[in-house]
């Protein structure tokens, strides 16, 4: 086990909005998910917090997302890290949010999310949710997540 959040934190499995809800990502949601993702490489490059790191501009099959999924799966597991899918409310995948320790420092969570480009207009409003889901329900001092700009 990781001591990414304290032994004793009970770890929040949902957020729940009139547009969207999270739950955590797993090998279930590889189709939708791998559908979301591939449809808006361009548009999640551009997303604040991804510099044009991820996705790989030439996508990536099926079954490596699938391993991508059951990685991100045990990481919750194992609280390592966070990763939960973002659910339009009819219950297609329309995003995800990854909350992890940085890789710099430690003691600071990393934060980053994307929506899909035919539902770019719900970026601010997960910001906005998951930010203050942070503050109010997990264990976290430092917290980086780019901010968005409603300009």
């Amino acid at each position: 086990m990781s001591d990414f959040v304290p032994a004793d934190f009970d770890v929040p499995r949902e957020l729940i909005t009139p547009r969207f809800r999270l739950e955590p990502l797993g090998p279930e949601h590889n189709v939708p998910d791998h559908a979301a993702w591939t449809s808006s490489i361009e548009h999640i490059r551009a997303t604040p917090g991804f510099g044009g790191s991820w996705p790989p501009v030439d996508g990536m099959s099926l079954e490596s997302n699938l391993g991508d999924l059951k990685r991100h799966a045990e990481d919750f597991v194992q609280r390592r890290g966070f990763t939960f899918t973002v659910l339009e409310t009819g219950g297609d995948v329309i995003g995800c949010v990854y909350i992890y320790p940085s890789r710099k420092d430690p003691s600071v969570t990393d934060v980053r999310s994307w929506v899909s480009a035919d539902r770019a207009e719900l970026d601010i409003a997960l910001y906005e949710a998951v930010s203050n889901w942070l503050a109010a329900d997990w264990p976290f001092g430092r917290v980086d997540y780019a901010v968005r700009s409603t300009t």
